[in-house]
């Protein structure tokens, strides 16, 4: 079963997506057995042995009209970039199309604050946004085969990372040399939804340093 907010990419609606998923933690459903946020929905899987659409829409909407305060945002966080080189394939041609120097695609990417959605794709892939206006970009017109972990991506007004080595299409304009996502780690995913991220440039130098835990 599918909830939908809306079908723009706001602030208010992700806010009603994670109010729900909250009720539905708080108070699960019955033969519910997975909640799927995303921007502006949420998606219910449920065992249709155990339950019927019909009574799962009942407790769903019983569990929206109630009135649950804004969560606040779990963290405030700053990844490192480095933008230089091979870090951003992406980065001069994405400035050219977009009518600015390098430095001001930078500065611009780098002074906002971005909202943690979702993640999904693969694992700890955290779709942020919004990216502003000046800097917004369209997907490539083929994949890349291989992306490498850390990679930062802009694709449309949203901004991600690449935890891994996947195949991708997103503008690649920088990397981090933060492990995204860990299995040996908990929580495994570096970043969680509601968290507000800020990218801070860095040296090449400086992201050898950081990748060899030498910072």
């Amino acid at each position: 079963m599918l909830v939908s907010f809306g079908n723009q990419i706001t602030r208010e609606a992700n806010q009603q997506v994670y109010r729900l998923a909250a009720a539905l933690q708080d108070d699960p459903i019955d033969g519910v057995l997975n909640l799927h946020p995303a921007y502006c929905s949420l998606l219910l899987k449920f065992d249709s042995r155990l339950t019927t659409h019909e009574a799962v829409e009942r407790a769903l909407n019983l569990r929206l009209h109630r009135k649950r305060p804004i969560a606040a945002t779990a963290r405030s966080l700053e990844i490192p970039v480095c933008y230089d080189g091979e870090c951003g394939p992406d980065l001069a041609s994405l400035a050219q199309l977009r009518g600015l120097t390098v430095e001001d695609l930078i500065r611009i990417h780098s002074e906002a604050i971005y909202t943690v959605y979702f993640l999904g794709f693969v694992p700890g892939f955290a779709y942020l946004g919004t990216v502003p206006d000046e800097i917004a970009a369209p997907r490539l017109s083929a994949p890349r085969r291989r992306v490498e972990p850390g990679s930062v991506g802009i694709a449309g007004r949203q901004t991600g990372i690449y935890p891994c080595a996947v195949p991708g299409g997103w503008q690649l304009v920088g990397r981090t040399p933060l492990s995204m996502f860990r299995s040996d780690r908990n929580p495994m995913a570096l970043l969680a939804c509601g968290d507000e991220v800020r990218f801070r440039p860095i040296s090449r130098d400086e992201y050898v340093r950081i990748e060899k835990g030498e910072l």
